[in-house]
């Protein structure tokens, strides 16, 4: 298969949205990074994960998964990122119980807070890295991993009205755009400006 190994790189800031957060993986090979929004309750739980110095004084919903399928013994393997339509990323998580393997569609956040729990690849195809990978230079602040656990937000959607503001920009001025965001690091911008690059030219 076509299937290209993500690592996560950081979790920067929504510059817009207070309740939002900007997840980026990065693809070593070809030094592209996939930014995807997500909402504070999963960015809480990955960056939590990732600093294994902080630990909730209970278990927070993707601890209490793992828990739950290591006493019935299932075992993430990998996750999986499959698609992308519309601005969303779709993934799979693969899990292996007593040898027979499952697949479980789940939102992407949720399945990357999980992934890591396992210590489980994160993979995507490379048609999806290539038209909504982007290039990141430098450094951007990353998430403080002392968020309160009782954060629970739902991961950001998109509204009617967000659909239809890049409809009067053409093309060529929405790579200009997504060049702009890049520079100035506003990264949720630059995803949803780059979500919207990809409809269109899949649409071509």
């Amino acid at each position: 298969m076509d299937l290209v190994e993500l690592s996560i790189e950081r979790i920067a800031y929504s510059q817009s949205q207070n309740e939002a957060f900007v997840l980026i993986l990065h693809e070593p090979t070809s030094d592209l990074k996939l930014p995807i929004v997500i909402g504070a309750f999963e960015a809480q739980a990955i960056a939590l994960e990732m600093d294994k110095n902080m630990i909730p004084p209970r278990p927070l919903t993707h601890d209490l998964f793992k828990i739950f399928a290591t006493t019935f013994n299932v075992k993430v393997t990998k996750v999986i990122i499959y698609r992308l339509t519309e601005g969303i990323f779709h993934s799979n998580m693969i899990c292996e119980q007593n040898g027979v393997e499952h697949s479980i569609d789940a939102r992407t956040s949720d399945a990357i807070a999980i992934a890591l729990r396992f210590n489980a690849p994160i993979y995507t195809h490379k048609h999806i890295l290539q038209k909504a990978g982007i290039q990141i230079p430098g450094q951007i602040d990353t998430i403080e991993t002392t968020i309160s656990p009782t954060l629970d937000y739902p991961e950001k959607q998109e509204t009617p009205k967000e659909k239809s503001r890049f409809e009067h920009h053409s093309l060529q001025d929405l790579k200009r755009m997504l060049n702009d965001c890049v520079e100035n690091e506003d990264y949720e911008l630059a995803a949803q400006i780059r979500d919207e690059i990809v409809k269109r030219e899949s649409s071509l």
